[in-house]
């Protein structure tokens, strides 16, 4: 019988092909080398493969694309039901065949070469960002059993190289200062790297006029924008910007029964995108500027004509909570004594009046 279906599941050395035919009928259970994969799907007609949307997955839809089959990747979690028994491969490939047919099954857009690389370059910096991180943590930390500290920021950090680089100063042992000038060199050529990356990635968005699209959105800022794009295959996909939002992990996770409902910030749920311009912060980086629009009532910038740090209470807006990054707005008011004030505030302003 012909193949109609075929379960494919990947790993670095041994794949598990699982095929059925249109009456759903299995046809093959083969085990397979890595170098016997392309071989063995040329000797076969087109059918759908599916297969799960991991590790090395995007390039080998892009190969057996190339032979004339419909390739579908699907998310691991939404394969998992679909397992009968035990956890193995033949499981796992009888699983992803059944997977694919479903009707309701969401599936992963298949990502080119040059998205991939896109992605690399953002994934390589992150790398090289925690890597920075330790070693100006190690550095601080040597100095410090020392006695030689400084302020947290770029600013400390300069000061402490500046200290290491310094024949001159006595105050570091020999043996100290052999180490730490490792160190010290070790995070120049870190921070070298790391501006290459970022001035490669400025020019993609230049050229991109979709990422320039996404960078004027506010709160996005060029690497936020860069990897939006990189990421995202075909945007018609999500109905709304919330569908987009719970696809990268912005959402909390449901764990609800019956009238009790529950939900938390899961950040296994976070994407790589997610982390690129999220709560981090790091949307602001390569020079993107803090978007925060001046129309909007009880927003910072709206209270210019008095920047006194009571003057907020004057505000006629009563807040949801203590005024902090994200004020919410909840109603106006239009007396001062509906807005209900921490202790230590309202004393304050007691003492002003």
């Amino acid at each position: 019988m012909q193949i109609s279906t075929i379960g494919l599941d990947i790993a670095k050395n041994v794949f598990q092909v699982h095929g059925i035919d249109a009456a759903e009928k299995v046809v093959v259970r083969k085990r397979l080398r890595r170098r016997q994969v392309l071989e063995f799907f040329k000797a076969l007609p087109p059918c759908l493969i599916g297969m799960e949307a991991c590790a090395t997955a995007h390039y080998w839809a892009r190969e057996l694309t190339k032979l004339g089959h419909r390739l579908r990747l699907m998310p691991a979690k939404d394969v998992k039901a679909y397992v009968k028994r035990n956890k193995n491969d033949a499981a796992d490939a009888e699983a992803i065949c059944e997977a694919v047919r479903r009707p309701t099954m969401r599936f992963v857009r298949i990502k080119s070469a040059e998205q991939q690389g896109q992605l690399m370059q953002h994934r390589t910096r992150d790398v090289l960002i925690r890597q920075r991180t330790q070693i100006i943590n190690a550095l601080r930390a040597h100095l410090a059993e020392l006695g030689l500290v400084a302020a947290q920021g770029n600013a400390g950090v300069n000061e402490l190289r500046a200290i290491v680089t310094d024949e001159q100063n006595t105050r570091l042992p020999i043996d100290a200062r052999a180490s730490v000038i490792v160190l010290a060199a070790q995070l120049e050529a870190l921070e070298s790297v790391i501006g290459a990356i970022e001035k490669r990635i400025k020019m993609q968005h230049r050229s991109s006029e979709a990422s320039q699209r996404v960078e004027a959105i506010p709160g996005i800022g060029v690497i936020g924008a860069t990897a939006i794009v990189a990421t995202v295959t075909d945007p018609t996909i999500f109905r709304s910007g919330r569908d987009f939002a719970a696809w990268i992990g912005l959402v909390p996770r449901q764990d609800s029964t019956g009238a009790s409902r529950s939900s938390d910030r899961s950040p296994s749920r976070e994407t790589a995108t997610c982390g690129a311009f999220s709560s981090s912060g790091r949307s602001l980086c390569c020079g993107a500027p803090r978007r925060i629009p001046g129309s909007i009532p009880g927003s910072r910038n709206s209270w210019r004509g008095d920047p006194s740090r009571s003057w907020r209470w004057r505000s006629p807006t009563r807040w949801r909570a203590w005024p902090g990054r994200c004020w919410p707005m909840v109603a106006p008011i239009g007396r001062l004594s509906l807005l209900k004030l921490p202790k230590g505030a309202r004393r304050g302003r007691e003492e002003e009046m």
